[in-house]
């Protein structure tokens, strides 16, 4: 029988290299461009390197989802929240990171701006609808955290309201870690410069309009305000069961290995063997040689 697929080895972990650590938070101290846990000049060994990478991610998500199958409501699950401002790559992280693993094992949820509906409930009301079952690898493009970023900078809300809402989301994910879900909250960190030249590229290359939207430029004109806006999302709702994870988002090849190499560690770290059969193995063995 060959061996599991292991995860590559790092000096440090990733979650301890990217991690926001408690109290206050300046993104400025984060460098969008580096490249923690790797030299800036790996990046044809880190691409290389991903089929590896790819392989004992594949082997631990398939771990998840059978015991999701197996033990359904008593298995653990995993929610990948990715934030970040225009152009900081959510869409590239999610085909290439989250495209190693197997789809029918991962739940995504895009959160656009709120339905009529769903401003007729609190904020939290569709992000609850949209948590991943035991088993799962659910993926958030955008958040709850909307709610206390853009909500924040265009007045969407009142002050008390966003102050309440800090609260709100702590208690709602210190719940989901009580119900077996692990956590992971990615702020992908790009640079105004870069974010200036992904968006000229959009213009420059027909093949790419369709990504671009004119209120893209109005964000950017509000970039200190949004920026701010993060840090104290950040700080507020950074807990020991919903860490925050800073990734530096300028190289998108370092973001994209960065996501996984996070998503692996949190599902190595659970230590899943695979489910015991619950019937008898000879018996069947032996059912099926009789069948020819």
């Amino acid at each position: 029988m060959s061996s599991a697929p292991q995860l590559p080895p790092l000096s440090t972990p990733i979650t301890r290299l990217l991690r926001v650590p408690p109290g206050p938070v300046d993104l400025d101290a984060y460098d969008p461009a580096g490249t923690p846990g790797v030299d800036e000049d790996d990046r044809d060994r880190v691409e290389s390197g991903m089929d590896d990478l790819g392989q004992a991610l594949s082997d631990l998500q398939e771990r998840l989802y059978a015991n999701g199958r197996v033990h359904q409501g008593s298995a653990p699950r995993v929610l990948l929240v990715l934030q970040g401002l225009d152009t900081s790559g959510k869409g590239g992280v999610i085909r290439h990171a989250l495209g190693l693993m197997d789809p029918q094992g991962i739940h995504l949820a895009a959160f656009k701006k709120p339905t009529v509906e769903e401003l007729a409930h609190d904020f939290l009301w569709r992000i609850e609808r949209e948590v991943p079952a035991p088993g799962l690898i659910g993926v958030f493009d955008r958040s709850h955290y909307e709610d206390v970023v853009v909500a924040r900078v265009s007045a969407l809300a009142a002050p008390e309201e966003i102050e309440r809402r800090y609260g709100a989301i702590n208690q709602f994910e210190t719940r989901l870690a009580a119900a077996g879900v692990v956590i992971i909250k990615c702020f992908l960190n790009v640079s105004y410069e870069k974010q200036g030249e992904r968006l000229s590229e959009r213009l420059d290359r027909p093949d790419k309009h369709w990504k671009y939207n004119p209120g893209d430029l109005d964000t950017r004109r509000q970039w200190a305000d949004h920026r701010a806006a993060y840090e104290t999302a950040l700080e507020r709702c950074n807990t020991p069961v919903a860490p925050w994870y800073v990734v530096p988002a300028d190289r998108k090849w370092y973001r994209n290995w960065a996501v996984a190499r996070l998503l692996a560690e949190a599902l190595d770290s659970l230590a899943l063997a695979w489910p015991a059969a619950d019937f008898d193995v000879a018996a069947e063995r032996r059912r099926l040689a009789s069948l020819g």
